[in-house]
């Protein structure tokens, strides 16, 4: 099976390769020559997904799957949520987006927060929704030089270290991304 996946994050491509079977090919946006940059206008994850998933399918005949990942702050209402990416304005940039939350959290206590991932799949002329949630806490400085974007200021329920501590074996089975792509492949290895 053949399957694109509408993102031109390399890091997340890489990741979401390593966790699905052999049997299902994954081509990059790159790879169908798509080169457009579809912008996330909609204000739920879902919506986003849906948005990029859609596009692929309508303009390159694929079946194909987007994701859109927040970050969601219990003491900031649920922000940056579906605006994680852009969080310090634009140009997106991981360092000051995490700058940026840890002094918005300076004087809070309550540093709960949690990783959610919509998937979106169309397949066959069918659309479906995937979720995945990881909860943890941000920490007060960064911790680990592996993963990407918020990584190294969260520390996921039950463990001691942050996602940026973790090599990818040990991020992807806990991770939003990880759960929500495992029912992604649980769901197309039935299908």
């Amino acid at each position: 099976m053949k399957l694109v996946f509408s993102t031109n994050n390399a890091n997340k491509l890489k990741e979401v390769q390593e966790m699905l079977p052999t049997s299902i090919e994954i081509l990059s946006l790159k790879d169908i020559n798509c080169f457009d940059e579809v912008e996330e206008t909609e204000t739920t994850l879902e919506g986003n997904a849906k948005l990029k998933a859609d596009y692929i399918t309508n303009k390159f005949g694929y079946n194909c799957f987007a994701d859109d990942t927040g970050l969601e702050v219990e003491s900031l209402d649920g922000k940056p949520g579906v605006y994680s990416a852009r969080f310090a304005g634009e140009p997106a940039n991981a360092e000051n987006n995490m700058q940026k939350l840890i002094k918005e959290l300076q004087n809070k206590t309550n540093r709960k927060a949690q990783f959610r991932t919509a998937i979106c799949l169309n397949l066959d002329n069918k659309q479906f929704l995937f979720e995945g949630v990881c909860k943890g806490e941000i920490l007060t400085q960064k911790q680990g030089e592996k993963g990407f974007g918020y990584d190294p200021i969260f520390k996921p329920e039950g463990f001691t270290t942050s996602f940026a501590q973790m090599n990818s074996e040990e991020k992807n089975k806990i991770s939003h991304r990880g759960l929500a792509v495992q029912q992604l492949v649980n769901f197309l290895k039935n299908y």
